[in-house]
């Protein structure tokens, strides 16, 4: 489970049905900052919440918690080269270090180079060699799970325009 796409999710969730935070949390029976909590990744809802959510919103807490994004932007972690340099930053920020270098293990040398332009800051050898040998599974989890953020937020702008009338 990925605390930000999950985070992210829970966000889009309340803004595709039309909630507020306050609304929200009034249905659940909770406060308006736990769902701000949930929202910014601090927290994630405990189970019994959780299964309220997943009745709201008629999914499954799997659902809500490992969200299968439908392609909206790019299907392929090589994709992501189409994408501006600062918006990509913006969204691979939101993971740490340790994922980040994960998945580009089985990424392309043009895509670990743009990567490695965008955050000099990290030592990507150094890094690679603290994690040593990850299967095949794990390094295509964390590209599903950047893909699936990137595609979220082109959903979630999309809501937004549609919502504000942008």
């Amino acid at each position: 489970m990925n605390t930000n796409l999950t985070a992210k999710y829970l966000q889009f969730l309340r803004k595709s049905h039309n909630y507020t935070q306050e609304e929200l949390a009034q249905k659940l029976d909770i406060s308006r900052q736990a769902v701000s909590k949930w929202e910014t990744g601090v927290t994630v809802p405990d189970l019994e919440v959780l299964l309220k959510i997943s009745k709201l919103y008629h999914i499954t807490i799997n659902d809500i918690l490992e969200p299968k994004i439908q392609p909206q932007r790019i299907t392929d972690f090589e994709q992501i080269s189409t994408i501006s340099e600062n918006e990509l930053k913006e969204i691979l920020g939101q993971f740490d270090r340790d994922s980040l270098v994960t998945a580009l293990m089985g990424a392309s040398p043009d895509a670990n180079q743009l990567c490695e332009k965008l955050f000099p800051d990290i030592d990507f050898e150094k890094t690679r060699n603290k994690i040593g040998r990850v299967r095949v599974e794990t390094v295509e989890k964390m590209q599903e799970q950047i893909i699936a953020l990137i595609n979220l937020q082109e959903i979630d702008g999309g809501l937004y325009i549609k919502t504000v009338g942008i």
